[in-house]
């Protein structure tokens, strides 16, 4: 057996061991952790990112909608619609100008009384079912839909079957 002996390093705290660093390291990163989740600011229920959060808002609500209902309509359909850039955000949370020239597409057809269906169609037919949140069940999306409980019913019967060979072992 070969051992490997490595030479101190001189630090100008002889008492550190390096040895702890990396438990030292996960206490650090634990407090940090913690400190962020405990911040006065998420604890207040005020927003983080309050300048781009304000401005998401104005650029949607200086739209002059003829009602509330209709105002609150398009809101909750932008946000059911996913940015076609961004991939990764709703129409309202983007800030990319396709999402803000969408938000005014979205703001014309509802102003012009069409209803949701309608804008969701005419959002799929331009691009496609990738910018709905939630897919229809269609052929194309089967797997989509049904793989989650394919894999929870793998993960059942596999756990099952451990089980039952476990109790086999322990009767032996």
């Amino acid at each position: 057996m070969i051992r490997l002996y490595l030479k101190p390093l001189h630090l100008k705290e002889p008492h550190l061991n390096l040895s702890k660093a990396p438990y030292l390291a996960l206490i650090f990163g634990f407090i940090i952790v913690i400190l962020s989740v405990l911040s006065p600011v998420q604890a207040s229920g005020e927003q983080i990112f309050i300048a781009a959060d304000s401005q998401l808002v104005e650029s949607v609500e200086t739209f002059q909608f003829r009602s509330p209902l209709e105002h609150k309509r398009a809101l909750e359909l932008a946000k059911t619609l996913r940015c076609p850039q961004c991939q990764n955000q709703n129409l309202i949370e983007s800030n990319s100008p396709v999402a803000k020239d969408l938000r005014l597409k979205v703001y014309q057809m509802i102003n012009a009384g069409s209803t949701d269906q309608e804008v969701i169609e005419f959002m799929t037919s331009r691009f496609g079912d990738f910018v709905l949140y939630q897919p229809k069940f269609t052929p194309q999306t089967y797997v989509l839909w049904l793989a989650p409980f394919f894999i929870l019913l793998l993960f059942g019967l596999l756990g099952i079957r451990s089980i039952r060979s476990n109790r086999r072992e322990d009767k032996l």
